[in-house]
């Protein structure tokens, strides 16, 4: 193999010049030239990778040990106290620091290093383990969530998150790569703002108590939630898996974020999508017929099943199976007509399914509840995809007036957490209900912002005399904002 120059470590330095031992040298977003290496044991140095190039130099660091060159200048011994850097080390404390190369999350591909520390894990599942983390430099709680990459193909999910801003979607800070146990894996690690509570937490402890959420939390939530999607939505991006767990909280703030796109998927009409998909509770009807050209109105689906567990304290759907699924809606529902049927999947508009009427809204939910609430969940969960509201209608519902009142305040007595910075692209996705989603106090208390999602404007304090959510507030006007426009 002809020499590779490492000029942007070591000068003039080539890899045949270096000493072969038990060493083992791990890949970190390499780039020498247009090709990609990895370096990992005696008998080879190098290796190609199809990887994306996400770095635009060459970084390297070591993961083994290995006997120093005896000659102190030699390019073995220079590399070895370069690499030594970058080696996992100690604090004075004892605990563990990790240094890695990562590339920032948005903008420009610039390398840089990223210190770490105090790493544990917080969960783990099929997709691959996340870490909680904190950064050396700023004391920054972070989140890592480390994935298998597969060496074929792009990652769909770091495709994404790179193009998302905005204040209700959980921040990507930066990413890299790592290798694994065996020869040829390598690991893509998503390093995310950490956020530390979620709706389901906040329900499972409501249901414990026998309690449901108080209904001013359910519209502080399930706003924000509507927002980040009519944002990811007008970008052509679907979420796929909306899910109480993927929404996270921070409780103090009372600030909401969607999380989680590793199944997210950027829908072209015409292009077959795979229909088994979302989890299981939260599924539209059209993937349980098995769909493969749907839209992006299943994740609205999925946010009217959230809106309806919260009002419920349960699911309402609590399918065993994805046959039972079906039956959990028609339960509800009742029996789809053809027409709706053939909306969902033209293959089962023959099909004879048993005849069952539905159950009227106001009956599925506790008689406290808001009509306001039952309203939006009836216009969220239509067997017609067409049919059902857009996330910006959604917003625009009087169910979330009372968020729109200038002196409402959360109930730790803290401003309502900025719900009003919509950016000229969330202004521009429908137009005529922006005169509802604009309360006038908003022009003069919070910014209109020019990025992406608002995540840069800011919110100003309420009036001293406002007023607090309280666990029984609820909105007392009965109309509805009719929707002007169906996405």
């Amino acid at each position: 193999m002809a020499p590779i120059a490492i000029s942007s470590i070591t000068g003039s330095m080539t890899l045949n010049n270096l000493q072969k031992g038990p060493c083992q040298w791990t890949h970190y977003q390499a780039h020498i030239g247009r090709q990609k290496y990895r370096a990992f044991s005696d008998n080879q140095i190098a290796m190609p990778l199809s990887m994306e190039a996400s770095a635009k130099s060459s970084v390297l660091f070591l993961s083994g040990s290995t006997n120093r060159a005896r000659n102190p200048k030699s390019p073995h011994a220079m590399l070895h106290s370069f690499l030594r850097k970058l080696k996992r080390s100690f604090r004075k404390d004892g605990s563990k620091v990790t240094t890695v190369v990562a590339t920032p999350g948005q903008g420009p591909d610039r390398p840089l290093e990223v210190s770490y520390t105090d790493t544990k894990v917080i969960g783990n599942g099929s997709f691959g383990v996340v870490y909680q983390a904190k950064l050396c430099d700023t004391g920054e709680m972070v989140a890592i969530k480390k994935v298998l990459q597969d060496k074929r193909f792009k990652n769909r999910e770091l495709q994404i998150m790179r193009r998302l801003e905005h204040c209700n979607i959980v921040k990507l800070k930066y990413f890299f790569y790592s290798s694994g146990d065996k020869r040829d894996e390598v690991y893509l690690n998503l390093v995310l703002e950490y956020i530390p509570e979620t709706v389901y937490k906040v329900a499972r402890h409501y249901s414990k108590s026998k309690q449901t959420i108080p209904i001013s939390f359910i519209k502080l939530y399930m706003y924000q939630l509507f927002r980040s999607l009519a944002y990811i939505h007008s970008l052509g991006i679907c979420h796929r898996d909306i899910k109480p767990q993927n929404l996270l909280l921070d409780p103090e703030t009372g600030v909401l974020k969607l999380c989680d796109f590793g199944s997210a998927k950027h829908l072209i009409k015409g292009e077959p999508n795979v229909s088994y998909i979302c989890s299981r509770y939260y599924r539209a009807p059209e993937l349980i017929f098995g769909a493969i050209d749907y839209t992006t109105k299943i994740d609205v689906w999925s946010a009217g099943c959230v809106l309806a567990e919260l009002l419920l304290g349960q699911p309402i759907f609590p399918g065993d199976s994805g046959v039972d699924q079906l039956v959990e809606i028609i339960k509800v529902l009742g029996t789809p007509t053809r027409e709706q049927i053939r909306e969902m999947n033209p293959n089962y508009t023959e099909f004879k399914f048993p005849q069952i009427k539905s159950h009227p809204w106001q009956k599925v939910f506790r008689a406290r509840t808001p009509p306001e609430a039952i309203d939006l969940v009836s216009r969220l969960l239509e067997y017609t995809p067409s049919s059902r509201i857009s996330p910006l209608q959604a917003c625009a519902h009087t169910f979330f007036d009372e968020l729109r009142e200038p002196n409402t305040r959360l109930p730790n007595g803290r401003a309502l957490p900025p719900l009003f910075n919509f950016t000229e692209t969330e202004l521009s996705i429908q137009p005529s209900l922006n005169t509802v989603l604009l309360p006038r106090h908003s022009a003069g208390t919070e910014n209109v912002g020019t990025g992406e999602g608002g995540s840069s404007s800011t919110s100003t304090t309420a009036a001293d005399n406002s007023s607090t959510m309280t666990p029984d507030s609820t909105t007392t006007n009965n109309s509805t904002h009719q929707p002007s426009e169906m996405a």
